[in-house]
């Protein structure tokens, strides 16, 4: 049995919309990259219930470029990478964070060696050193041509539709959806997961606000952020904190350790609380980071923030509290702001589908629903707006001159 008649036949046993026959006018294929964030499944659930009322399948591919690169054309039973996707098995998934799909970091076009599956090897791979990347694009396009998709959804960040931006060049249809804790895909004013990230944050600094009260001392706390610092600014800016370091700006310990003791002295209760993004750097100092670099060349963030507070102890001779707070940012359902973008992402993604204008990203600009090219995400990088948005000589959002901003302050 080969792996798409598997596919037809779970199709077959599992029914479509509650049992009702369609004649399928299009096969539509979905994935997710990249860390996980809520509203994928909201996404995915809408894809699928507005597809499969226009009569079209949808498969969806697990663990994001990893499911099309584990795809073997020879074996009989591609099922842990395939499975239909319909009514039925997306019916609750919008209730719960992270993706049925599954993630992966994977990038077809730059595999080490160890991580070619087996079917894929051969023996000049063996031979190939370590850090070597290769490019198995080729294969990429007959599994899907094998699977016989029309189009692609791609669900993620930078990362994940640079590779989709590759397909499309191959001549791939492929609609884009983007997501990201941090906000930072060029081309759009708001990504999937943004919403929900912000919102644990600033329910965390509230918490802990209590620790650092009761015992009297300066908190920080380290946030998602690799190259913008925006989920800092923002929480920092809705959990009314003294202090917010952000990626964009290499800070001074000296003058934050100032400006903290000072927070510190005048807050009647004798704490002060700051935040820091992963991605921020000392005044001639490095991003932290640990680990071997991922297929997009990114190596694993984290520790600014402990650092920051081990400097800030010793130079003030004070007690300090230090929270990472990381996947928690990612973790749970959805907010209702995610769930409600993740939708229409999904149903504006379902328009240009059977409208069959491929090659696109969708978005949110100024507020409405809108697409552009895919390839705009390629040609810019998205950070805070430094000048309007933040003292980067106090550390502190600056919030001013609210006329004609837009809602999520980018």
């Amino acid at each position: 049995m080969t792996g798409m008649l598997w596919v037809h036949l779970q199709w077959y046993l599992w029914g479509c919309d509650a049992g009702k026959e369609h004649e399928i006018s299009m096969r539509i294929g979905i994935l997710t990259g990249g860390g996980d964030v809520p509203g994928l499944n909201p996404c995915i659930k809408g894809v699928v219930y507005r597809s499969v009322e226009q009569g079209a399948e949808v498969i969806g591919v697990k663990r994001g470029w990893a499911g099309l690169l584990g795809y073997d054309l020879s074996a009989a039973d591609n099922s842990a990478c395939v499975f239909p996707l319909d009514r039925r098995n997306t019916r609750t998934i919008d209730r719960t964070g992270g993706t049925v799909l599954h993630t992966s970091r994977t990038n077809p076009a730059k595999v080490r060696p160890a991580e070619v599956p087996e079917f894929l090897m051969t023996p000049e791979h063996k031979d190939l050193p370590k850090d070597a990347r290769l490019d198995f694009t080729s294969h990429i396009l007959k599994v899907i041509d094998r699977i016989g998709l029309d189009v692609l959804i791609t669900i993620g960040g930078d990362d994940t539709q640079s590779y989709a931006v590759r397909l499309h060049r191959e001549g791939i249809p492929v609609i884009a959806i983007p997501k990201t804790m941090d906000n930072d895909v060029f081309g759009t004013d708001y990504c999937i997961g943004f919403s929900t990230a912000v919102t644990r944050g600033v329910d965390f600094i509230t918490s802990l606000r209590t620790v650092a009260g009761s015992h009297e001392r300066i908190a920080i706390v380290e946030l998602f952020g690799r190259n913008s610092g925006e989920t800092s600014l923002v929480s920092a800016y809705l959990a009314g904190v003294d202090r917010a370091v952000i990626s964009e700006v290499p800070f001074d310990p000296d003058r934050l350790a100032e400006l903290l003791a000072e927070d510190k002295r005048t807050n009647p209760s004798n704490y002060a609380i700051m935040t820091i993004s992963e991605g921020a750097q000392m005044v001639g100092g490095k991003i932290i980071e640990s680990g071997p670099e991922d297929a997009f060349g990114h190596r694993k963030l984290g520790g600014i923030g402990i650092e920051t507070e081990e400097y800030i102890k010793r130079k003030l001779k004070t007690h300090t509290v230090y929270q990472q707070i990381a996947y928690l940012m990612r973790s749970g359902e959805p907010d209702a702001l995610d769930r409600m973008v993740a939708f229409s992402y999904a149903n504006l993604a379902a328009d240009m589908i059977f409208r069959k204008e491929f090659g696109k990203m969708v978005a949110l600009k100024e507020g409405k629903y809108t697409t552009v090219p895919i390839e705009t995400l390629t040609t810019g990088v998205k950070r805070v707006d430094i000048e309007q948005l933040y003292d980067a000589e106090r550390y502190r959002p600056k919030i001013a001159n609210m006329l004609g901003k837009p809602m999520f302050l980018y």
